[in-house]
């Protein structure tokens, strides 16, 4: 038997959700997987031109879903380089290698739809530190256990090159955390 949810109506204005910077892109958290019963969360990632978002990665426990609202995304899927514009979706399966960047010298926005939801908590946890790059390695190794997640942060330095990308840069575009 299938039994619904009874969350009222919400609606997420451009300027509502807490926002943080994950320390190369912005997060703005506008479905929180309790809101869903834990079956998807739905984050915004606002990037700058050329910013990788993370080193190479992969889920165990999730897939995420990619809508690019504006500007140019790039990603690296396991061996295959995708470009997606606005109104493009790009999946990236758990247990898939991947990383993602903004493609083009403008801004970019995806929206991020992670199912099932928990992993949108690790976001909420790496802004809380100041992001990724003020991040002792150590102190992510948990929170990456934690989340079932792996990550390579030796491939960044080529991740960098190979795609011409910067990391670290403040979000720029008239967004704010």
């Amino acid at each position: 038997m299938l039994e619904a949810t009874a969350a009222g109506v919400k609606l997420v204005g451009p300027n509502d959700a807490k926002a943080g910077f994950l320390g190369s892109i912005g997060v703005r958290f506008m479905i929180d997987g309790s809101e869903a019963g834990e079956r998807f969360s739905l984050v915004e990632h606002p990037m700058s031109a050329r910013a990788l978002a993370a080193p190479l990665h992969l889920h165990t426990r999730e897939d995420e879903y990619s809508f690019v609202l504006e500007g140019r995304m790039g990603a690296l899927l396991g061996d295959d380089v995708v470009d997606a514009g606005p109104g493009d979706l790009v999946f990236k399966p758990r247990n898939q290698w991947h990383t993602f960047w903004n493609a083009g010298d403008e801004p970019c926005r995806i929206l991020e739809i992670i199912s099932p939801a928990g992993f949108e908590r690790f976001f909420q946890e790496l802004s809380d530190i100041g992001g990724a790059l003020k991040a002792d390695p150590e102190k992510l190794a948990e929170p990456n256990a934690r989340y079932g997640q792996e990550m390579q942060p030796e491939t960044v330095p080529e991740l960098l090159e190979r795609f011409g990308l910067r990391i670290g840069d403040p979000v720029s575009g008239g967004w704010t955390p």
